[in-house]
């Protein structure tokens, strides 16, 4: 009897002990790590699936007929605004002041580029069919505007430009110089003031993206 009692009187000593360790905070806070890491290991489970079904979704979308179609177009469009490098045969032209000494009396405005005579240029290209343009590394969009602004020029509204005026054309690179270089047309006339033209064909150029925003204030898609 007093073996058995003596053993009683440990178990309730063990039992409370063990009780009171597992009411301590240490152990209380590490059940509630514990608790956090399953929850965040079923949370990762679920977002898995949720990528793995949509990965499936995006698999199937893709091998869809109409989505080569699309993506085709959307390239397209890529292409004509503007926003996709593009490389080509094509032509370099430079453009650079005059080096003639004036005389007195000659107004030396005559003997200097100016956003017309650099406009002449860009328009006889794209009449030529040029199909991308490019102006010291700056890309030409059709909404791109070249103004005067002392000696220098801008373009698509931040980019200010100074002599020489390096112009990269992508297109047949025989038909490009050739207009450039008619009897009469944009190259005779600038270089009657000693405006210096080069043109060079190559058989390769680049024409990188635009690198400016683009935002319509007024124009919206007709409905």
């Amino acid at each position: 009897m007093t073996v058995g009692l003596a053993l009683g009187v440990l178990l309730a000593v063990q039992f409370r002990v063990t009780r009171e360790i597992q009411s301590t905070e240490p152990v209380q806070r590490t059940k509630e790590l514990a608790a956090q890491v399953n929850q965040a290991k079923d949370e990762r489970d679920a977002l898995q699936g949720q990528v793995d079904n949509l990965r499936a979704e995006l698999d199937k979308a893709m091998s869809l007929p109409q989505t080569a179609e699309i993506m085709e177009e959307l390239d397209r469009a890529r292409i004509e605004a503007g926003v996709t490098e593009l490389t080509g045969p094509g032509v370099e032209i430079t453009l650079n002041d005059s080096i003639v000494s004036l005389k007195p009396g000659q107004d030396p405005n005559l003997y200097v580029l100016h956003d017309e005579d650099v406009l002449r240029v860009l328009n006889e290209l794209r009449a030529a069919g040029a199909e991308a343009i490019s102006m010291n590394g700056q890309r030409l969009l059709a909404t791109t505007e070249v103004r005067c602004t002392g000696p220098t020029v801008l373009l698509n509204k931040n980019k200010r430009l100074a002599p020489p005026y390096v112009i990269t054309a992508i297109g047949n690179p025989d038909t490009l110089e050739s207009s450039l270089k008619m009897k009469g047309g944009v190259a005779e006339t600038l270089q009657f003031w000693g405006i210096q033209v080069t043109v060079k064909k190559l058989p390769q150029v680049v024409v990188p993206p635009y690198s400016g925003g683009i935002k319509f204030e007024y124009a919206k898609a007709a409905v």
